[in-house]
């Protein structure tokens, strides 16, 4: 039962981030919480295993298309490793209840940018290339804490912030930071996993659902209209975010000590 109920996750969570150019944790994790009503430290760990291996197909696609440059990926990732750890163990700090509301405020923030993307080109700046480096760092910093805490894989961060800061195109910026994200993932996975957040038993059928409906997503993608698949991104993840921000504390609650 735990296979074929990730297996339905993987495909829902690939085919609406297939549909939307965006998906990994920020679709999973509802559903790991909805459907197996697992906790949201678990849902949270779980989604960055199959980030990884979103991250892994993404890359391949998109490098065989020649949208993906190297050295900027490894500079977002040398950071965000370091960081994604960092993100990881605050979150397992975290009560569920902060947690949820965490998430939900993210969830938020994604949507505008979002909604956003179609005009950022318009404000890229250009720079030098060590600045660009320093702007790849702190992009890879912020982004990898994000992804550790959130169990995202950081993409909603990075592609937005390179098209702004660092110039670059957007096909360019989501190819790289598919890239970026494999390593940054493992590691905030592997800490989710040491303090017991990974529902091991969905894994199998989570990676296997997560390729198929990806592809068909972004096929579908190609048919819908532009404005259409953003307003249903924007309902759906705006009613999420809303029953997380909406998490009530336990009048039990005890704090996690520092």
């Amino acid at each position: 039962m735990n296979i074929f109920m990730g297996l339905a996750i993987g495909l829902l969570s690939g085919f609406f981030g297939g549909l939307v150019g965006l998906g990994g944790g920020i679709i999973m994790i509802p559903l790991m919480v909805g459907l197996l009503k697992i906790n949201q430290h678990m849902a949270h760990g779980t989604s960055l295993v199959g980030v990884v291996f979103t991250g892994i197909s993404g890359a391949i696609t998109y490098s065989l298309s020649g949208s993906i440059e190297l050295v900027p990926a490894l500079l977002l990732a040398s950071t965000a490793m370091i960081t994604a750890r960092l993100g990881a163990r605050y979150a397992t700090s975290l009560p569920e209840w902060k947690l949820k509301r965490s998430f939900g405020y993210f969830l938020i923030f994604v949507t505008i940018v979002f909604l956003l993307k179609p005009y950022l080109g318009e404000f890229s700046l250009s720079s030098t290339v060590w600045i660009k480096t320093i702007i790849l760092l702190g992009i890879g910093a912020f982004a990898g804490f994000l992804s550790g805490m959130m169990g995202v894989g950081g993409g909603s961060i990075m592609v937005p912030a390179m098209v702004i800061f660092a110039g670059m195109g957007q096909q360019m910026a989501q190819g790289i930071s598919l890239l970026a994200m494999i390593p940054a993932s493992a590691i905030g996975a592997f800490t989710h996993n040491r303090n017991g957040n990974v529902h091991t038993k969905i894994l199998p059928g989570l990676v296997v659902g997560i390729l198929p409906g990806t592809f068909l997503g972004g096929s579908l993608a190609h048919i819908l209209p532009e404005v259409a698949l953003r307003i249903i991104f924007a309902i759906v993840v705006v009613y999420t975010a809303i029953k997380n921000i909406r998490a009530k504390k336990p009048e039990t609650a005890v704090e996690p000590s520092t």
